[in-house]
């Protein structure tokens, strides 16, 4: 397991994408739209982990009910598992309750699943696998 990416919810992904171009010295290397999940993401490689900006798409998207009781801000943090399956059972035997319990395809390459906060200390946990 390594930390895979951190999720950074925004407002204006276009505002946000030119603080974080000029922060990290470089662009970012994909901008993808996730039409499930109703968000626009916006990817940066910071050594072996990354950073993603979440924009909503549409009222319903979780990201708007994030901005509207916590504003701009981390929002979850990812980590990379091998083996997703694996680790929702592990995680599951050990209390961990679940948003969802079968992976679906995220942004990125990634098959996703998430914990949640309330089992986490109130952070939001997304599992990703890179898609076989």
């Amino acid at each position: 397991m390594k930390i895979e990416h951190l999720g950074i919810a925004v407002k204006s992904l276009s505002d946000s994408d030119d603080l974080f171009s000029r922060l990290l010295g470089k662009s970012n290397y994909k901008q993808e739209s996730v039409e499930r999940e109703g968000v626009t993401t916006s990817f940066y490689e910071i050594g072996e982990s990354k950073i993603e900006l979440l924009e909503a798409t549409n009222p319903e998207s979780p990201i708007v009910k994030f901005l509207d009781k916590k504003g701009e801000g981390i929002h979850h943090i990812a980590f990379g598992v091998e083996n997703i399956q694996t680790e929702i059972e592990r995680l599951k035997k050990e209390g961990f309750i679940f948003i969802s319990e079968e992976p679906k395809e995220g942004a990125d390459n990634k098959l996703v699943v998430f914990i949640h906060p309330k089992s986490t200390n109130g952070v939001l946990v997304e599992l990703c696998q890179e898609k076989p």
